[in-house]
């Protein structure tokens, strides 16, 4: 075979091996149903408060605190390094509520991020018997190792790609935010679920 076609064909074959540094990005999905998680009173003994702690990936849990129609998600190798967090400590003002759908960001199956769906109730926004509407938001939340917080939000109504934006967020933001400094981002066009979530 005549040496420029070697060469030729080297090259073709090179092309096709991927960067030895390269990363591969995957989503997977857990639960915090109260059928799939151990749901204890928060354990104060004046409301009926209660704390759900849901598995989740690579030994970590879920932790899920409700208390006054309003819901903390936390993550940690264990309840009480969950609770520890700073997102142990975040909410939103209004009433809200979170879905039991978690979707888990990795890289070479290493989780870094969490993406969660929550809703807002819309004081401001009442269906025919007088209940406020809710506002449907995705929270990103970074993982451990490093503080657990909320790094980006996506307005589900305002953005049609809602779970593509969150994603994309998760992959170039959470790794390198730091909790307690940087700001949480806006990601994609804003709407009421992000003016909700901004009132503490």
């Amino acid at each position: 075979m005549p040496q420029m076609a070697l060469s030729a064909l080297f090259w073709a074959c090179f092309a096709l091996i991927p960067p030895a540094s390269a990363q591969t990005f995957g989503s997977s999905y857990t639960s915090t149903a109260p059928r799939d998680c151990r749901v204890k009173s928060a354990g104060n003994g004046v409301d009926d408060s209660t704390v759900r702690v849901c598995p989740g990936k690579a030994g970590l849990v879920v932790v899920i605190s409700e208390d006054d129609l309003r819901e903390a998600v936390s993550v940690g190798h264990s309840r009480a390094a969950a609770d520890r967090e700073p997102a142990a400590e975040t909410s939103f003002g209004p009433f809200n509520s979170t879905t039991h759908t978690v979707e888990w960001r990795a890289v070479d199956g290493k989780p870094f991020a969490i993406i969660q769906r929550w809703h807002i109730a819309d004081n401001a926004d009442e269906d025919k018997n007088g209940r406020p509407i809710a506002k449907p938001l995705l929270a990103v939340t970074r993982l451990p190792p490093g503080a657990v917080c909320h790094v980006a939000y996506v307005d589900v109504k305002a953005n049609p790609d809602a779970n593509e934006l969150a994603r994309k967020a998760a992959d170039e933001i959470a790794r390198g935010f730091t909790c307690g400094k940087d700001e949480v981002k806006v990601i994609g066009a804003s709407g009421r679920a992000v003016e909700l979530a901004k009132r503490r």
